[in-house]
C-alpha cells in the first residue's frame, strides 16, 4: 500500500517547490498510483474551481446534463428563468440517482425509485404517498426542508465551474488576474454546434495534458506545420499568478480560407490582439485559448491515473460566424485545431509510459524554456503539501 504522507513530505516532492534552477519534477507515482489519484480528487480538486461542462450543453430551460467528478454525482440544469444551476445527482429520500443521461426534461426532475419531483432550481415540488396511499403529504417531510444539494457554481467563457467542498475564494476572486488579463474576451461567445465540437481520449496522466499545453517548447518538433508561421521565437511563457500558466503568440495570422476570407474580430480590441493570441492551463482542468475572432476552451476529464478526455469547445466572437455563410470555414477550424491537438497524443502517452522508469527522478528543468511548466508543478506540489 502507498504511504502518501511519506511521499508528499519526502525531500523528493519538496524538491519540486525550489526555484526552477534547483527544482526537479513531480516523481512518478504522481501520474501511475491509484491511491494517489483518489488523494489528488480531494486535495486539488474538492477545494478548488474546477471545469465541468459549457453552458450551450444546457441551451434552453428544461435540458439537464449528468456527470461525476471527485467521485461525486453532478446535474446541471437551467431554469426557466435561464439560469444554470449545479446539484448534487441524488434524491434526498433514498439517494436514488435522479437523471442518467443528457436530455431536456418535459415536467420536473424526477425521482425513478418513489418519484419525489423536484424543480429545475433545485426545490421540492412532489412527494406522492408520502403519508400514505393518495396522500402526498406528511408534517415530517416540509418541502422546504428537503430541497437538491446544491453545488457552488460559476459561468465564464460558457464554461460552468464548480467548488465541491464550497471553501474556494468567489470565482472573481480566484481567477481575478486572468478575467482582468482578458477583459476584453469577456463577452457572449457563440457556438455553431458538432461542427466545432470533438473529444480526444489519450492514455495518460491529466496532469501531462497540462503540462504539454502549457509550454511552447515542443512546437519545432512536435508540430513543424504550427512551428513554421508561429515559430518558437514567437512565443512568449504566460505565469503572471499562481492559478494559470501558458504561452502566447505574437504571430496569430489565420489561413483558414483560400480567398482570404476571415472570421468576423471584436470590434476596438487592443493592438496586441490584431496578431496576438494567448494559451493558458487554468489550474486544474480548463485550457484555453483565445484570439481576436474566435476561442476554444478543452475541458480535461481524469478518468484514472493513465486516461483522461479531453473535451473541446470552439467558439466564435460573430454570431455571424455561426451561420452557414462561414460553415466550410468553421470546418477547417475544427480540422486544424483537432489535427494540432493529435499531434501532441504520442509525446503525453509517451510521457505517461516514462513514468514508468524507476530510474527517473522527475526530471531537470530548463530554466528558459520550462518555466510554464515549472510553475504548474510547484502549484501542485504546494496544493499537495499544504
Amino acid at each position: 500500500m502507498t504511504d502518501l504522507a511519506t511521499v508528499i513530505h519526502s525531500t523528493a516532492f519538496k524538491d519540486v517547490t525550489k526555484p526552477i534552477t534547483s527544482a526537479t519534477g513531480l516523481p512518478n507515482i504522481c501520474y501511475i498510483d491509484d491511491a494517489f489519484y483518489r488523494y489528488e480528487q480531494t486535495t486539488l480538486f474538492r477545494p478548488n474551481w474546477v471545469a465541468i461542462g459549457f453552458g450551450k450543453d444546457v441551451p434552453e430551460p428544461g435540458w439537464v446534463k449528468p456527470l461525476e467528478l471527485a467521485g461525486v454525482p453532478l446535474l446541471i440544469t437551467r431554469t426557466p428563468a435561464g439560469q444554470i444551476n449545479v446539484f448534487q445527482n441524488v434524491c434526498r429520500h433514498r439517494g436514488m440517482i435522479l437523471v442518467d443521461s443528457h436530455r431536456k426534461l418535459r415536467g420536473p426532475i424526477t425521482c425513478p425509485y418513489h418519484a419525489w419531483a423536484y424543480d429545475l432550481d433545485g426545490a421540492l415540488r412532489k412527494t406522492p404517498h408520502i403519508g400514505g396511499p393518495d396522500n402526498n403529504s406528511h408534517a415530517a417531510v416540509p418541502h422546504c426542508d428537503y430541497p437538491l444539494i446544491k453545488v457552488r457554481a460559476h459561468l465564464w467563457m460558457d464554461v460552468i465551474f464548480v467548488n465541491l467542498d464550497g471553501s474556494a475564494s468567489p470565482f472573481e476572486v480566484a481567477h481575478a488576474d486572468l478575467i482582468e488579463r482578458w477583459h476584453e474576451f469577456n463577452r457572449d461567445w457563440h457556438h455553431s454546434g458538432a461542427d466545432s465540437s470533438f473529444a480526444l481520449t489519450v492514455k495518460c496522466n491529466w496532469k501531462l495534458a497540462v503540462e504539454n499545453y502549457c509550454e511552447s517548447y515542443h512546437l519545432p518538433f512536435v508540430h513543424p506545420g504550427l512551428n513554421s508561421y508561429s515559430r518558437l521565437e514567437d512565443h512568449y511563457d504566460i505565469m503572471d499568478a499562481r492559478t494559470y500558466a501558458g504561452q502566447g503568440s505574437h504571430v496569430y495570422t489565420p489561413q483558414i480560407s483560400d480567398d482570404g476570407r476571415q472570421f468576423p474580430a471584436i470590434a476596438g480590441l487592443s493592438d496586441k490582439w490584431r496578431t496576438g493570441a494567448e494559451y493558458v492551463a487554468l489550474f486544474p482542468n480548463l485550457l484555453l485559448g483565445v484570439h481576436r475572432d474566435h476561442m476554444f476552451a478543452i475541458i480535461l476529464r481524469p478518468e484514472g491515473p493513465d486516461r483522461t478526455t479531453e473535451q473541446v469547445e470552439i467558439y466564435y466572437a460573430d454570431p455571424a460566424a455561426s451561420g452557414l455563410d462561414f460553415a466550410a470555414m468553421r470546418q477547417t477550424n475544427t480540422r486544424l485545431w483537432h489535427d494540432i491537438f493529435i499531434e501532441d497524443i504520442g509525446v503525453v502517452e509517451g510521457m505517461q509510459k516514462g513514468r514508468h522508469a524507476d530510474g527517473y527522478d522527475g526530471g531537470k528543468f530548463s530554466p528558459v524554456m520550462d518555466g510554464p511548466t515549472h510553475h504548474f508543478h510547484h502549484w501542485v506540489a504546494t496544493a499537495l503539501i499544504g
